[in-house]
């Protein structure tokens, strides 16, 4: 082989060993920032773009957030960014525990009729009632404890048909948006006796916390066990939305466990009105008046 070719063949080497190069830094880069975001999103502050009107005025749709994840306590990356997979997580302890008139978000429980979610999804409300609290709905006043709770600053009752709540099951046909309950929020250590409550209502509670529940014959069955009671295992909230008459919350699909709660929002960054425009028009239509909005 000639000098020459012995050259350019060292020279294409060379060539293809830096690109092969260039290419393994960009995603060993790339690896990098997403461990970063990760851990960033899991335990200090995340972005939480909001997607329905539920809590106008206080926040709107198209509002983007930054949301404390400090305060109810930080947690090992809950998901893959932007493909939005679910990944087993740990949550460490928080400075406290969701409170009455917090704005949270949360990881979704599901549907009311689902054990588990059919995909992972961040919700947010007005925690309204917490662990141990008697809750109750009268001509759409909130009762805590059978006195008037506060009314949110931006409360809004948009008209709507009367909705027929669908949590808890048994009284689907009888509880509405405006008249609600009574219904004690689950803490952990109450004793459910079957003998006194409707089995149908208590069936998802019991699989949320990781157990089968099954009534054969009339007999109740936990994890295969015959069973006169249950335990309950965790606390919970109850989570409804500022704009009362058109949000799916608590009212809907139940009780939100303490533990599935992430953080409160704290201001708004940038918001677009997704309510009013169109798919292509929702990124040319900025609400600049909406940046640095203080949610509380």
């Amino acid at each position: 082989m000639s000098q020459r070719k012995i050259k350019t063949q060292a020279k294409e080497n060379k060539g293809a060993k830096q690109k092969q190069g260039g290419i393994l830094g960009f995603l060993r880069t790339l690896v990098t920032a997403l461990i970063i975001v990760m851990i960033v999103n899991g335990v200090l502050v995340a972005s939480f773009v909001v997607p329905t009107g539920s809590m106008k005025n206080e926040v709107q749709a198209g509002d983007f957030l930054f949301v404390n994840r400090f305060l109810y306590g930080p947690s090992t990356p809950q998901v893959i960014p932007f493909l939005n997979i679910p990944i087993p997580y740990y949550q460490f302890p928080g400075l406290r525990d969701p409170e009455k008139g917090d704005v949270i978000v949360f990881i979704y429980p599901g549907d009311v009729d689902q054990a588990e979610a059919s995909q992972f999804q961040y919700y947010l409300k007005r925690c309204v009632a917490t662990a141990g609290d008697k809750l109750e709905i009268k001509d759409n006043v909130l009762h805590i404890n059978g006195v008037k709770a506060d009314d949110p600053e931006h409360i809004l009752f948009a008209p709507s048909p009367i909705n027929r709540a669908a949590f808890p099951p048994s009284k689907s046909g009888e509880w509405t948006n405006a008249n609600y309950g009574p219904i004690t929020i689950p803490s952990k250590g109450d004793v459910v006796n079957f003998a006194d409550v409707s089995f149908v209502d208590w069936k998802v509670f019991i699989e949320r916390e990781g157990h089968k529940a099954e009534r054969r014959n009339g007999v109740v069955y936990i994890d295969g066990k015959k069973a006169d009671s249950y335990t309950v295992e965790r606390n919970y909230c109850f989570g409804m939305g500022d704009n009362r008459n058109q949000s799916a919350d608590s009212r809907f699909w139940g009780f939100i466990p303490y533990e599935n709660v992430v953080g409160t929002p704290m201001m708004v960054y940038m918001s677009f009105d997704f309510e009013n425009s169109s798919l292509g028009d929702k990124i040319t239509s900025p609400r600049f008046n909406r940046i640095g909005t203080i949610i509380d």
